[in-house]
């Protein structure tokens, strides 16, 4: 409202000086003809325009023009992803019935991207509306609180980096994952130079953190959640057996451990098995406690583990019983596990011919530069192995190779 009114006042000493020689009586009269037309027909326009200047008519103008090609790009957009969608279900509808899918299931065109004018700036001011306010994403020092607040437990850290990459090397070759998956994921998830700490944001200088992702495979605190629900009891029996072995002053720690640990598996059993519930127990005091558990020197390296080999069971539960290379773990990994076997199981003569756009939802997709740029499924994993060519490398990388 305030903008409005200050608005119209500024139109006032222009319309004013438009009608000075009338408030001054007969000095109008004097003015030739053609220039008191020039006078009138100026001050019509000046009114019928609503008082607009010139560089506002522009912006108007503009404005429409963004407004036509945007309408017109997203009508066909819409129509290109709403195929994408459909051929979606149509793929999940015939594996369920256990029929083959052909190129035909897939859209072989590329999406449309947006090339035309881009949003003008408005010369005048706007009222903006307000924004929610964006929660803060908890670091390491706000789960290690919500560890203590709500389980008085603090995370056993390892004395040394290297002193965890050995604990994970041991878990993860024992529970199935090879040296060539475990060693090229991490590179690729965290550059190759990562620390089981590592949060997305504050690595290689960083200093904010744009999610939750943490440590070798980029656990979020929702995969956390999940992971204690889903293989919760396999925490519980290898910790278990830990405890059975310890005696002496190390082993009170440890049965605390297990105790915690017993009761944050069963808060993460308790709400239904989906990701959406434990995405609510995530964003939660509970779920950062939970998420804490990265940290720890016996917990950690399990969690992580678990976040690779939920895709290689789930890949052999399908039938797909050649293991998964790096990169295919990797979309599995990054895409989920449905998605990414879709790409996995996909021979390579298609996977020179689908574009990526066929994994995706349209506002991911037109987010993920990456993707567009590397737009058929051989393409992406290509790019994919490259990175992880060129990350493993790296100092951090080269010391968990050495761990296996």
């Amino acid at each position: 409202m305030h903008h409005s009114i200050r608005k119209h006042l500024a139109l006032v000493p222009f319309a004013l000086v438009l009608l000075a020689p009338a408030a001054r009586g007969g000095e109008a009269d004097a003015l030739p003809p053609a220039v008191r037309d020039a006078k009138a027909q100026l001050l019509s326009q000046f009114f019928a325009q609503g008082g607009a200047s010139p560089a506002v008519l522009e912006y108007r103008r503009k404005l429409q023009e963004y407004q036509a090609a945007r309408a017109a790009f997203d009508e066909e957009a819409g129509a290109y992803w709403s195929q994408i969608s459909e051929k979606r279900k149509g793929r999940n509808a015939k594996r369920r019935s256990g029929q083959q899918v052909t190129l035909d299931d897939y859209v072989l065109q590329h999406p449309p991207l947006y090339s035309g004018p881009k949003r003008p700036v408005n010369p005048e001011p706007e009222e903006t509306p307000d924004r929610p306010t964006r929660k803060p994403i908890p670091v390491v020092a706000d789960l290690l609180q919500a560890a203590r607040e709500l389980y008085q437990f603090t995370p056993q850290r390892p004395s040394s980096e290297v002193e965890f990459k050995r604990a994970y090397a041991r878990y993860a070759l024992a529970s199935g994952l090879t040296r060539e998956q475990a060693v090229r994921v991490y590179s690729f998830e965290t550059g190759g130079t990562g620390s089981y700490d590592v949060q997305a944001g504050i690595e290689h200088g960083g200093k904010r953190a744009i999610s939750t992702a943490m440590g070798y495979n980029q656990l979020l605190t929702t995969n956390s959640v999940e992971l204690l629900a889903e293989q919760g009891h396999e925490f519980i029996r290898a910790l278990s057996d830990k405890v059975a072995r310890t005696s002496g002053p190390a082993r009170q720690p440890l049965e605390h451990k297990l105790a915690v640990l017993k009761k944050m598996v069963a808060q993460a059993k308790s709400v239904p098995d989906t990701w959406s519930e434990h995405e609510k127990i995530g964003n939660t005091a509970q779920g950062w406690a939970m998420h804490a558990m990265v940290l720890d020197i016996d917990i950690g390296p399990m969690l992580q583990t678990h976040k690779l080999l939920t895709s290689v069971l789930f890949a052999r539960a399908k039938g797909y019983t050649r293991p998964l290379t790096a990169a295919e773990l990797e979309m599995m990994n990054l895409t989920g596990d449905g998605t990414g076997l879709d790409m996995v199981t996909m021979p390579q003569a298609m996977r020179e011919q689908v574009p990526t756009s066929n994994f995706f939802q349209r506002g991911g997709y037109e987010r993920n530069p990456v993707a567009i740029r590397h737009n058929t499924v051989a393409k992406l994993l290509a790019v994919t192995d490259t990175r992880m060519d060129s990350n493993s490398n790296n100092a951090g990388a080269r010391e968990l190779a050495g761990a296996f």
